[in-house]
């Protein structure tokens, strides 16, 4: 009977139900408070095959937002599109994260995936002022703020 329970036991692993490896952006002013934007935000990347595609859209009134990491490219592109409020201006910045990346295994049961340390991060200075690396290390934890952003001050 305890052979019984052993086997039991060893078979019946749970694998994590959210296995969404994503970073978590938050907007921030000068002094350090959190900020909500008032212009439109939609972020692209540019997917293995070579083509664009959106994986934030029209984000309005956002103090942070989520983004999925790429498993393994050493280096994710994204460009951030701010649409003005009120105007039809549009600014985009281009942001480069460096990362490295490594397999996180729960069991045999469950489906391998990747967790990342950030290592650097590069962008261009149209609307934003700033990113901070607040977190380096992305994993399943969905509450952890990866990086700061600080748009330029409207003054």
């Amino acid at each position: 009977m305890l052979l019984t329970l052993l086997i039991v036991a060893c078979s019946s692993v749970d694998c994590p139900v959210d296995s969404t490896v994503a970073t978590m952006y938050q907007i921030r002013n000068s002094d350090g408070s959190e900020l909500k934007l008032v212009d439109t935000l939609t972020v692209s990347s540019t997917r293995a095959d070579g083509k664009d595609t959106i994986i934030y859209n029209k984000g309005i009134n956002v103090s942070s937002f989520n983004l999925p990491i790429s498993y393994s490219h050493p280096e994710d592109v994204l460009v951030l599109q701010f649409n003005i409020a009120n105007t039809d201006s549009l600014v985009k910045d281009t942001v480069w994260v460096k990362k490295e990346d490594y397999p996180h295994f729960e069991s045999v049961d469950c489906n391998t995936t990747y967790f990342h340390t950030v290592t650097d991060v590069n962008y261009t200075r149209h609307y934003l002022d700033s990113i901070v690396i607040n977190n380096p290390s992305v994993t399943y934890d969905s509450q952890t703020v990866h990086f700061f952003l600080y748009p330029k001050s409207n003054d």
